[in-house]
């Protein structure tokens, strides 16, 4: 195939919610999308090529890469997408579930960066956009082991941006709230239950649900990745939709006390 005259957007994790919206987002905007998906999909609109790849092994995703430098033999933007949550109690998970949950969350996003920075260090250019989360800034009480994935997203993500400057590659977080998507009902739940946490999460679950049916959509969030794509003056954070603008400021501004009593209160575990 000939390469790409347009520029060419790779997002993980795009068979529905935020990878989807975000494809659909980058074709309309002009880009070659490539998406990928676990399992064999049609692509949503014209302009994308939906990919089998797997981000939790290493033969896949050079797999990937490889089969997007053959149609494009360029790669400008990547969105690592591709992640799910881990919802109950802490000690409700065995470890083989939180290393499950950090192979696709984290690991999946160094492996796939990892493939995709010589290519944009030869170009000298590049952007990478991870689809972090609030809850990698603030407590995830009753997910958090998807919280500390977004933590550890959110180091990574500030360290290697001081690495690839020079090479004319920016790296950012994309910060979302709650937002409607199918992310929590097709998640696992912790795998070893603790009847001990049952009364409280139900509670956090309610005020969970409503912050949910209240969020932003698919849409609203690929709206930030394509602007933060699109940003000549590129900034480490994007947080997504108002509650995150005012969470981010809150978290960053009020005292540590006060903040935790407003989010125990707002998840009714007080």
């Amino acid at each position: 195939m000939r390469p790409s005259p347009q520029p060419v957007a790779l997002i993980t994790g795009a068979s529905s919610g935020i990878g989807r919206a975000s494809a659909v987002a980058f074709a309309k905007a002009g880009y070659r999308v490539f998406g990928t998906s676990r399992k064999p999909m049609t692509a949503p609109a014209n302009g994308i090529t939906m990919l089998v790849a797997d981000v939790t092994d290493d033969a896949s995703v050079r797999a990937l890469i490889a089969e997007v430098m053959a149609a494009s033999e360029r790669i400008d933007l990547l969105v690592n997408n591709a992640g799910y949550a881990l919802s109950g109690a802490a000690e409700e998970s065995s470890i083989g579930q939180v290393q499950a949950l950090f192979e696709t969350n984290f690991h999946g996003v160094v492996r796939v960066t990892n493939a995709v920075l010589p290519i944009m260090r030869a170009r000298g250019a590049g952007r990478i956009l991870n689809v972090g989360s609030v809850l990698g800034l603030i407590p995830g009480p009753f997910g958090a082991y998807y919280a500390a994935s977004k933590h550890a997203i959110e180091g990574y993500s500030e360290s290697l941006d001081h690495e690839v400057r020079p090479f004319g590659i920016r790296v950012a977080v994309i910060e979302p709230w709650a937002t409607k998507t199918s992310i929590e009902a097709n998640s696992p739940q912790g795998d070893r239950p603790v009847p001990a946490y049952a009364q409280t999460i139900a509670r956090y679950q309610t005020a969970f649900d409503a912050a949910m049916a209240a969020g932003d959509t698919a849409e609203d969030v690929a709206a930030t990745i394509l602007a933060a794509a699109q940003d000549r003056s590129p900034r480490l954070r994007y947080p997504s939709g108002k509650a995150a603008r005012q969470t981010s400021f809150a978290r960053r501004f009020l005292p540590r006390a006060l903040f935790d009593r407003t989010l125990r209160k707002q998840f009714n575990i007080a």
